[in-house]
């Protein structure tokens, strides 16, 4: 079992490097130029590493396949949030999306 000092520690070290990357972004900004190029590069990155997280969060669990109902839910709130639903209905109607799914008996 971990100790409590350990997780304490861990939370203030991690809490500081989450600041001092926060504070470098705007810090750094008007030392560093980056060229169209590299600046293109890094939005798509982003966003590529954010379909990549959803991806893989929708449709695995402990290492497998999540089944149908998780996957249905997430691509009813995408096609919500496409059609500019407002953020509650998104969410309220992906989970129910996958909780009725699973009520009946879907994986």
């Amino acid at each position: 079992m971990i100790s409590p000092l350990v997780l304490v520690v861990a939370t203030v070290v991690l809490g500081a490097g989450t600041f001092a990357f926060r504070v470098a972004g705007p810090a750094l900004r008007s030392r560093v130029t980056l060229s169209d190029r590299a600046e293109h590069l890094m939005a798509t990155a982003a966003v590529v590493l954010l379909a990549a997280l959803v991806a893989t969060s929708a449709l695995l669990e402990d290492g497998g396949f999540a089944g149908v109902a998780r996957p249905a839910g997430v691509a009813m709130g995408g096609l919500l949030a496409w059609r500019k639903a407002p953020f509650v209905v998104v969410v309220l109607a992906a989970a129910a999306t996958a909780a009725g799914l699973r009520l009946l008996g879907v994986p």
